[in-house]
C-alpha cells in the first residue's frame, strides 16, 4: 500500500511516460499534410502510415500476453520505454517514406506493450474505488500531449522540418526513464512460483474467461468507433473546412486545454455515481460531435474550433470509465497478460479503422477529401453498439462500487 504522495508520484510518472507514448503516436495525424506533400502520397499511403504502428502493437502485444505476467512490472516497463525511444528516434532520422514505415513499425511494437503496462500497473497499484480517478490522472497525458505536446511539436514542424517532433520525443523518454527509475516501485506480487505447462497458458486462461472476452469486445467497439474518424481530421480540415495548416496547433491548444479539466472531472464522477453510467453519458454525447465533424463544410477558425474541441472533450472522455471497467474485468492474478491482449485488439481495432478509413475516403480533383461522412456514420453505428454492451461486463473488483452493480 503506497501512501498518498508516493500514489501521486507513481500516476504522475506513468502519465509522463503516457504522454511521450501518446504524443508520438498522436503527431502523425496533423503532420498528415505535411508528410503527404513531403513524400508526394495520398491518403491511402498516409493511412497504412498510421495504421503501421498500430498493427505492430498489436501483434507485440499478442507475444507479451504470453510472458508479461513473468516479469517484475517497474523494469520490464521502463526497457519497453526505452527501446520505444530508440524506435522513434529512428522515426526521426528515416531518410525516406519506406524507412518511415519500417520505423513507425517498431515504435509500434514497444508502443502497444507500454501502453499496457501503465493500464496494468493503476489495476495492479490503485483500489477500485479509485481507479477511475487515478485513470483520469494518467489521462491527462492524452490533454498535456494535444495543449502542449502537438503544438510545440507541430512549431517545430513547420520551422525545423517535419523530422524534429520524434527527436523532442526520444529527449522526453530519456527524461521519464530518469524519473521512473527514482520512483516507480518494483512490482512483484503477480509473479507465480507454480510451473506453467507452456507459454501460452496465461494467455490461454484469460481468453477462457468468456467475461474477459466481453471486455475485449467492448474496448475494440470504443477503439474502432474513434479511429475511423480521428486520423484524418487534420487533412479533412485543411482540405475541406478551409483551416491554415499554421492555424492546426489551436486546434490541438483548444481540445487538450479543455480536456486537461474535463478528464478529472469525468474520472471523479465515473468513481461517484458509476463507472457504467458515466461512460453511457459521455458516449452517448459523443455521438454529437461524431456527426458534426465528419458532415460539417468549409467554417470559420473559431467555430471548427468549438467542434473540434467538444469531440476531443466527449470522444476521449469516454475512455476513462471505460478503462476502468476493462481493467476491473480482468482476473487480478491475469491482469497483466490480460492488459496486454487487451492492447493487442485495441491497437488491431485502430489499425484495422484507419485503414477502413483510408480506403473510404478518397481525394477528388480539386484535392478535398470524399467519403469522410461514410466513415462518420461507421463510427456512430460502433459507438452505439459499445453503449449497448458494457452493462454485460462483470467488474470483478467492484464490490466497493456499489453505483456500478446496480446497474446490472
Amino acid at each position: 500500500m503506497l501512501t498518498p504522495q508516493r500514489e501521486r508520484y507513481l500516476l504522475l510518472t506513468l502519465a509522463g511516460i503516457q504522454f511521450s507514448h501518446i504524443l508520438d503516436f498522436m503527431i502523425m495525424m496533423p503532420l498528415g499534410p505535411i508528410l503527404m506533400a513531403a513524400f508526394g502520397i495520398g491518403t491511402h499511403e498516409f493511412g497504412l502510415l498510421v495504421a503501421s504502428y498500430s498493427f505492430s502493437a498489436a501483434l507485440s502485444g499478442l507475444l507479451a500476453a504470453t510472458f508479461v505476467d513473468r516479469f517484475e512490472r517497474k523494469r520490464f516497463l521502463l526497457s519497453m520505454f526505452a527501446l520505444f525511444g530508440l524506435a522513434t528516434l529512428a522515426c526521426g532520422l528515416a531518410p525516406g517514406y519506406a524507412t518511415l514505415l519500417v520505423a513507425r513499425g517498431l515504435a509500434g511494437v514497444f508502443g502497444g506493450v507500454m501502453g499496457a503496462m501503465v493500464q496494468t500497473m493503476i489495476g495492479d497499484v490503485i483500489p477500485f474505488s479509485r481507479r477511475a480517478k487515478a485513470g483520469g490522472i494518467v489521462s491527462a497525458a492524452f490533454s498535456l500531449s494535444t495543449v502542449a505536446g502537438v503544438p510545440l511539436s507541430l512549431w517545430l514542424a513547420n520551422h525545423l522540418g517535419w523530422r524534429a517532433p520524434f527527436i523532442l520525443i526520444a529527449a522526453f523518454t530519456v527524461l521519464f526513464i530518469i524519473v521512473g527509475l527514482r520512483v516507480l516501485p518494483e512490482l512483484r506480487h503477480h509473479i507465480s512460483t507454480e510451473k506453467r505447462a507452456h507459454p501460452f497458458s496465461a494467455m490461454f486462461a484469460v481468453l477462457r474467461d468468456a467475461n474477459h472476452l466481453r471486455a475485449l469486445l467492448f474496448s475494440a467497439l470504443i477503439i474502432f468507433s474513434g479511429f475511423t474518424v480521428i486520423p484524418y481530421i487534420t487533412v479533412y480540415a485543411v482540405r475541406n473546412v478551409g483551416i491554415s495548416q499554421h492555424d492546426i496547433p489551436f486546434v490541438y491548444l483548444a481540445g487538450g486545454a479543455a480536456t486537461l479539466i474535463t478528464a478529472r472531472l469525468i474520472g471523479h464522477w465515473a468513481d461517484l455515481h458509476g463507472k457504467i453510467k458515466i461512460y453511457r453519458l459521455v458516449a452517448t454525447a459523443a455521438l454529437l460531435p461524431l456527426l458534426v465533424i465528419t458532415q460539417i463544410g468549409v467554417v470559420p477558425l473559431w467555430l471548427w474550433l468549438i467542434c473540434t474541441t467538444t469531440f476531443f472533450v466527449l470522444v476521449s472522455g469516454r475512455m476513462i470509465p471505460a478503462m476502468a471497467i476493462i481493467t476491473s474485468a480482468a482476473q487480478p492474478k491475469l491482469r497483466g497478460t490480460f492488459m496486454s491482449l487487451n492492447a493487442t485488439i485495441q491497437s488491431l481495432a485502430m489499425g484495422l479503422a484507419t485503414t477502413l478509413g483510408g480506403f473510404i475516403i478518397t481525394q477528388n480533383s480539386m484535392g478535398q477529401i470524399a467519403g469522410y461522412g461514410t466513415a462518420g456514420y461507421i463510427a456512430i453505428t460502433a459507438n452505439l453498439l459499445a453503449i449497448a454492451f458494457v452493462a454485460r461486463i462483470l467488474m470483478h473488483d467492484q464490490h466497493a462500487s456499489a453505483p456500478d452493480s446496480a446497474l446490472k
